[in-house]
């Protein structure tokens, strides 16, 4: 059996291979309720052999959408809407993850497909965003720097967005601090000028992150696998390089992740990326050497071939991929028949057979 399609047990969830859905903001709610959209969007996938579909970033409080059209699970209503997604992902053999989010800085801008860019105005649906500092992204309204009370409400909402995960029937938790987001904006020095227990050294820069990761921990108890999404580095001279998160995610262990989904380039300025196919394997490749832990490798990875030999090589412990997924939903059945694997079973059969074996 190849280790692409070798089943993966992370504290009492096993995925049935080692392909997954990375999250894709879709810009397709409304107030933060997902709808038959997300549904078609996101069991496509688990049909099409996906071993954990992560759904796009909810963000934990109104205003932590990326936009007024961001999907949200910061009350019941949201719970009810993403339980029919969960259920059908869950129907086809995959794993059903969420990954939990606030935008910061970045946070009441316009769709991608909208006529307008930048900062949403009150008038048309905007908000005051909030941040680690005062300090605006560029081409966008300027936020306000959270208190530590905020920043303690915050932590909390996220905990609470966890609960409510699980009774949505999410099993996996996915913690945004990529991006260029909130969690990741506390942590980067471009964006972080705090004086306080937040910010200056590396350490005051991760706690709240590492406070985000407990406050989840100890909400989904010990069972549930608990993930976190870091960009190993900011791209820009003076910003973060992929060392200071992998003693970020070293801590981020302690406090109780399982696995770091390693992404890179911060947007916390208007950096420039070399993109080439597998161009961020090599950042998590060296998180998982000095952490120990496991990790997801992401970035232009579209065949099986490729994916296997980025395992093969020790270079990460699964593969998360996005675009190839919309491109082909049945990227998994693909890769397996690629890599010689029976690929003969889909997934309802593949439930079928399970449950008979149970």
């Amino acid at each position: 059996m190849s280790r692409l399609f070798t089943p993966l047990t992370i504290r009492e969830t096993t995925f049935r291979n080692r392909l997954w859905v990375a999250p894709m903001c879709q810009y397709s709610a409304t107030d933060g309720v997902v709808g038959d959209w997300h549904h078609v969007h996101l069991a496509q996938f688990a049909s099409g052999g996906a071993g954990l579909v992560i759904a796009e970033a909810a963000a934990v409080v109104p205003v932590g959408r990326i936009s007024p059209e961001d999907a949200g699970i910061w009350n019941d209503e949201h719970v009810a809407a993403w339980r029919p997604i969960t259920t059908a992902i869950k129907d086809r053999g995959s794993i059903a993850g969420i990954q939990l989010a606030h935008a910061g800085r970045k946070a009441s801008t316009w769709a991608p497909f909208a006529d307008s860019n930048g900062t949403v105005p009150a008038a048309d649906g905007g908000w005051q965003t909030e941040g680690p500092s005062a300090i605006a992204y560029e081409g966008f309204a300027p936020p306000v720097a959270m208190t530590p009370e905020r920043i303690s409400e915050v932590t909390a909402a996220f905990a609470h967005a966890a609960r409510r995960s699980l009774d949505a029937g999410f099993d996996v938790i996915e913690v945004h601090a990529a991006h260029g987001y909130l969690l990741h904006e506390f942590l980067s020095p471009l964006s972080n000028e705090r004086e306080d227990e937040f910010g200056g050294s590396l350490e005051n820069r991760a706690r709240f992150t590492l406070d985000v990761v407990r406050a989840v921990r100890a909400e989904v108890g010990p069972d549930v696998p608990v993930f976190v999404r870091f960009s190993a580095t900011d791209g820009a001279d003076g910003g973060l390089a992929t060392d200071d998160v992998a003693q970020v995610a070293r801590w981020a262990v302690d406090a109780g992740a399982d696995l770091f989904d390693i992404s890179t380039s911060g947007l916390v300025a208007h950096q420039k990326i070399d993109v080439f196919p597998g161009y961020q394997v090599p950042h998590a490749a060296r998180v998982r050497e000095v952490t120990g832990a496991l990790v997801g490798a992401v970035g232009i990875i579209t065949s099986g071939q490729q994916a296997e030999q980025i395992l093969e090589d020790g270079d990460a412990d699964v593969i998360l991929a996005a675009r190839e997924w919309l491109r082909d939903p049945h990227f998994g059945l693909r890769a397996a028949a690629e890599l010689g694997e029976d690929a003969s079973i889909w997934p309802k059969q593949y439930v079928r057979a399970r449950r008979a074996a149970a």
